[in-house]
């Protein structure tokens, strides 16, 4: 065999399976490659959107518990507002009962001296009577007296 010809032959080969890989080889390889390249590029950009939403996740997050703990603050103040209304209310209650037993005994003590003076009228009277009795020596009729010993329980 000739070096030329098997040369050529081996070119016509070369091209014939050149032209096959270009045709129907290499097509499909470079979709498929350029499909991969596609899906890369969207999984970077998908994992740069997921940067971006978790940074603002996080800053919604932040101000969300910064809210929350205001919130909880406020809350904390108005408990705190109402516990002293409730605690200043309860002290006027206890004041305003305080002051309405305190009237009650005082009315009711005068109640008490006014009945002890009566009580001691009517027994200063008896022992007036009983003195005057003695001295009288004789028994004096209270019933038919009656007027003249609440003349004296009034001078008591």
């Amino acid at each position: 065999m000739n070096l030329n010809a098997t040369l050529f032959a081996q070119m016509v080969v070369f091209f014939i399976l050149w032209w096959v890989v270009a045709k129907f080889v290499w097509p499909p390889l470079v979709k498929a490659l350029d499909e991969r390249a596609t899906k890369v590029a969207d999984g970077l950009a998908a994992a740069e959107r997921g940067k971006a939403d978790l940074e603002s996740a996080k800053k919604r997050a932040e101000q969300a518990l910064s809210e929350a703990r205001n919130e909880g603050t406020q809350r904390i103040a108005d408990a705190e507002k109402r516990a002293q209304q409730s605690a200043e209310e309860i002290k006027a209650n206890a004041q305003a009962e305080a002051a309405r037993i305190i009237a009650q005994a005082k009315a009711e003590a005068e109640q008490q001296v006014s009945r002890a003076r009566d009580a001691l009228r009517t027994e200063v009277a008896t022992l007036a009577v009983k003195g005057a009795e003695q001295i009288l020596r004789r028994e004096v009729d209270a019933k038919v007296h009656a007027s003249l010993l609440d003349q004296l329980k009034a001078e008591l």
